[in-house]
């Protein structure tokens, strides 16, 4: 592809790696790194190389279709300053302003259209979202942190609990050391009933593979209780399954 249009084949390949992730519900990871997931701050921070991610295709499949709003609101504010610049960019930004199924990157996208992409626009989005950023998870952790009050005095049932852990976390793109630091405590709390441990364990999949990784050996190597015991032979009995799939397949 021409990169006089901004768009290269590089940027075209991350664009449709994003799309797979999406698909099947996998984190994003910063390129070249293996346990790093990409979080907004990340896409704010021009200082940081993001090779493919820096296309305009790219943040334009994340700014229309990431499911959280942090992320995709920060992808826009990357691709913004694009559209000043190189038209055809230009029309991929007004086209992620009608189709994000975001309303928040709608009004901003729009706003920023408007004002030609004006550099002062520009700013004041980048500000916004910064902002936003640093609320939305604020909330999320607020709910998550009453979510466990609710939970120790059995006012919320183990299942709708752990789904709303996860849809929390997520929904909050929480950072993996914060995230891996709640599952291991909420694994080895003697105050945490064992079927929501079960639970949490019937749902690990669903973290990004470095997170389960450091969760897996923080509980494995945990000093021996009853109840972590228990929780060992689970793990153990899951590794077991997931490795003989691995030699199958």
């Amino acid at each position: 592809m021409n990169n006089s249009l901004g768009i290269t084949q590089d940027g075209l390949s991350a664009a449709l790696e994003i799309k797979k992730n999406y698909k099947f519900s996998h984190p994003i990871l910063v390129p070249g790194e293996d346990q790093r997931m990409l979080v907004p701050e990340n896409l704010l921070n021009h200082n940081i190389d993001l090779c493919g991610i820096e296309d305009p295709l790219s943040l334009a499949m994340m700014a229309t279709r990431d499911p959280e709003a942090p992320m995709a609101l920060a992808a826009a504010a990357r691709l913004s300053p694009l559209g000043a610049s190189i038209k055809l960019i230009s029309g991929v930004a007004l086209i992620v302003g009608e189709t994000s199924r975001h309303d928040m990157v709608k009004e901003c996208l729009k706003y920023i259209t408007d004002q030609a992409f004006n550099p002062a626009s520009i700013a004041k989005v980048r500000h916004h979202t910064s902002k936003f950023i640093i609320q939305t998870r604020q909330q999320y952790t607020s709910v998550l942190r009453e979510n466990l009050h609710s939970l120790m005095e059995g006012s919320i049932a183990p299942r709708q609990f752990v789904h709303e852990f996860f849809e929390l976390t997520e929904a909050g793109n929480m950072r993996h050391n914060i995230r891996q630091k709640l599952v291991v405590s909420l694994m080895l709390s003697a105050n945490v009933r064992p079927s929501v441990k079960f639970l949490i364990l019937e749902n690990i999949e669903r973290l990004p593979k470095p997170v389960r990784n450091h969760i897996v050996s923080a509980v494995l190597q945990a000093e021996p209780t009853r109840h972590t015991e228990i929780i060992k032979e689970e793990l153990r009995h899951i590794i077991s399954q997931q490795t003989q799939l691995r030699d199958v397949h």
